[in-house]
């Protein structure tokens, strides 16, 4: 059974940090581009960034580029977020998913409010 497990969210100021993990079970995680996704109240899904299954090429939307910065441990079968300078509007669920796959985690939620 293929799970994708996010933890790492929570409440957190503006200019905060926090770092996401995805804990990954049941294929072959190395083999597989990965992405992080996340869905503010009210609005549809926005991509975030993605990275290679070796995790040397790596790519962010525009919104978070400079801030966030995505990374794996195929070892650990895990993907990482790590997010920085945290403004309000990245308040959202934060999931991750296995590129061309239906595969998606439940989400962990992060919330920037001061």
């Amino acid at each position: 059974e293929v799970q994708l497990v996010e933890s790492g969210g929570g409440l957190v100021q503006p200019g905060g940090s926090l770092r996401l993990s995805c804990a990954a079970s049941g294929f072959t995680f190395g083999s597989y581009v990965m992405k992080w996704v996340r869905q503010a109240p009210g609005k549809g899904p926005e991509w975030v960034s993605h990275i290679g299954s070796g995790g040397r090429s790596v790519k962010y939307a525009n919104s978070v580029k400079g801030r966030f910065t995505i990374s794996r441990d195929n070892a650990k079968n895990t993907l990482y977020l790590q997010m920085n300078s945290l403004k309000p509007d990245d308040t959202a669920v934060y999931s991750c998913a296995a590129v061309g796959s239906s595969w998606r985690g439940q989400g962990t939620q992060v919330t920037v409010s001061s």
